[in-house]
């Protein structure tokens, strides 16, 4: 099949290479000359000024004293320019890279998260671009046969990307095509040979083709995608999987410090700096995986891995006959050198063994620094419980007097009526079962203490929260009619569980409820106020999580309370330990929650606290 010649590329190549001469002939005048940064022109010189300007301007700005500037680079050029070593740094297509780093060592030291990345943070891919009505190319296999157009050759997602998506779809560019065109950059050519029927279809990089519609050169309703897909996050029109973003890499002559100093720039750039905003990208983050690039390159063949296609022995024999010749030379050293790496394998093993010994005990110190962390948070949560029960004992002890009167009461006069010798066996079957009743309340308020209390470790399961509440509030119940103060319930019906230790739920929300309590004691209203009373809460968030709150009408928060409330050991009642709310904010945000406090409106205090479902939770996981 015939191919049509590449165009000549030698404008941006000379300058290229005209740089490099001018700077290798040049005497040295100033003791640090302005940072050099070669950039990748896709779409010609002055696109790449606009577009990469302001960052080199921004590292201008960030070393005053050498300055910074940009050479726009074509592929060539961007391959002479690294030979000769006239740049710093390059900022290149990702395939363009791998293939530097091949041929002459660059180091990537940042990749581009641009504003486009995937989900996977990649961002590089092909579109391939039919003209609107095109009913007969659908998918990629349907380009059998017809006219394409890429940019170059070398352009990774304006053809090396499609190129491995056409061999997976079982089409070979270089031989089942009818013809195969490459017109140089800028990549702006593809799209318009597209527009005009010059060819079937086209190659571009991603998000060029809405690139140019918002740049009012060609309308998008013009165009459709052959074989069209779609990626978490990505918002432009891909035909291919996504591939790592541009990376920024030096060369092998560039100083290591400066490389640094560098990196440390680019990753303190602010959010929404111009630099960004006109590069069209979030930031830059650390070197990203360029492992997918090498596989398709391997797959293909080309770059790093061209040796890999077929050759004959005879061809391989004529052209490496210097290396066999080193070969057999190299075996004969082998032999030699195999005896010392043995020995520095050996070597290297021992002191391998030695830091894997020290990890595993350093790692052993530090499962017995979080186990001695857990205990001592579980005997502070309950001493905790226990304070908090210490603090309301007088009413507890209320709350038992009641059933343990009445149990008096009815024992009492079962004894006069037998003394008497009157009341019939039914009479006294009732006063049975009323004791027996009163019993089993006793014995209820007494295990609800004692599971409160006790020493456990943290169970995580499945709690109804709105189960947790009320046992919690009915050991509140004596402190509330002790004070006259009403606790209104507005529990949520049909709330999801939460991934949580209901004791531990419990807790929170009695210390919530009883400073509360102790807050409206101390508020001025007294005990019959309009709208007096404490309030609790349960629903769901705007995002689908737990939410209790627990709204008091007492006396609300000064500013100094507001910043420290959950500081430990600060707390604002006389002969107060500081620990409740400090405890309270530990528990909740071990479940993945949040606790905090605002003012009630109308007076008062509000604390909240969220926990998420358990089926967020367990998916979060």
């Amino acid at each position: 099949m015939p191919l049509t010649p590449r165009p000549v590329r030698l404008t941006l190549a000379l300058a290229g290479i005209l740089a490099a001469t001018i700077l290798a002939v040049a005497p040295a005048q100033a003791e640090e000359p302005p940072i050099r940064v070669g950039v990748l022109a896709y779409r010609g010189g002055d696109h790449a000024n606009a577009v990469w300007e302001p960052t080199v301007r921004y590292l201008a700005d960030r070393f005053p004293k050498r300055g910074a500037e940009m050479v726009p680079l074509d592929l060539p050029g961007m391959d002479a320019a690294v030979a000769a070593g006239s740049v710093d740094f390059v900022l290149t297509n990702t395939g363009n890279y791998v293939e530097l780093e091949a041929r002459h060592g660059v180091t990537r030291i940042a990749t581009l998260h641009s504003s486009r990345s995937g989900a996977s943070g990649a961002a590089v891919g092909s579109a391939l671009i039919v003209r609107a009505g095109r009913n007969d190319i659908r998918s990629l296999a349907d380009l059998k046969g017809k006219t394409v157009m890429a940019v170059d050759p070398d352009a990774f997602g304006g053809f090396q990307v499609a190129w491995g998506a056409l061999l997976t779809a079982g089409v070979d560019p270089y031989a089942d095509l009818k013809e195969l065109r490459f017109s140089g950059f800028p990549v702006d050519r593809v799209a318009f040979a597209v527009r005009d029927s010059e060819v079937d279809a086209g190659v571009l990089r991603a998000c060029v083709l809405e690139e140019l519609a918002q740049e009012g050169h060609l309308d998008r309703g013009q165009f459709q995608i052959v074989g069209a897909r779609t990626e978490p996050g990505f918002g432009c029109a891909l035909s291919t999987g996504l591939y790592p973003d541009w990376p920024l890499a030096r060369l092998a002559k560039t100083p290591e410090d400066l490389a640094k100093a560098v990196v440390v720039a680019l990753f303190q750039m602010p959010d929404g700096h111009p630099a960004a905003l006109a590069g069209g990208y979030e930031g830059w983050t650390v070197p990203m995986d360029y492992q997918p690039v090498h596989g398709l390159f391997r797959s293909l063949r080309i770059g790093p891995y061209e040796h890999l296609r077929d050759v004959t022995l005879l061809d391989l024999a004529r052209e490496n006959w210097h290396w066999l010749a080193l070969a057999a030379l190299a075996l004969l050293w082998w032999a030699v050198h195999s005896l010392r790496v043995e020995h520095l394998i050996k070597v290297r093993t021992a002191e391998l063994r030695a830091a894997n010994r020290e990890l595993r005990r350093e790692m052993a110190e530090r499962r017995r620094a979080e186990d001695t962390a857990r205990e001592r948070q579980k005997e502070m949560d309950h001493v905790a419980r226990l304070s908090i029960l210490g603090e309301m004992a007088s009413n507890i002890a209320h709350e038992l007097n009641q059933p343990l009167g009445a149990i008096a009461n009815y024992a009492r006069g079962c004894t006069r009526r037998l003394e008497a010798g009157v009341g019939s066996a039914a009479e006294f079957a009732e006063a049975s079962r009323a004791i027996a009743a009163q019993a089993d309340r006793a014995g209820q308020i007494i295990a609800r203490i004692r599971d409160f209390v006790r020493k456990r470790a943290s169970q995580l399961e499945p709690a109804d929260v709105n189960g947790a509440v009320e046992a919690a509030l009915q050991l509140c119940e004596g402190r509330a009619r002790s004070g006259n103060i009403p606790v209104i319930r507005e529990l949520t019906s049909g709330l999801p569980p939460v991934l949580a230790d209901r004791v531990q739920i419990e807790q929170v929300v009695l210390n919530l409820v009883k400073n509360a309590l102790d807050a409206m004691d101390d508020g001025e209203d007294g005990g019959a106020g309009e709208g007096r009373g404490v309030t609790v809460r349960t629903g769901l968030d705007a995002d689908g999580r737990v939410e209790i709150a627990v709204a008091d009408r007492g006396h609300g928060l000064s500013e100094d309370a507001r910043a420290r409330l959950f500081d430990p050991f600060f707390t604002t009642k006389p002969g107060g330990m500081g620990l409740g709310l400090s405890i309270c904010r530990t528990i909740v945000e071990s479940h993945g929650g949040h606790l905090w406090a605002t003012d009630h409106p109308g007076g008062g205090t509000i604390v909240r606290f969220v926990l998420p479902a358990a089926e967020e939770k367990v998916n979060a996981g």
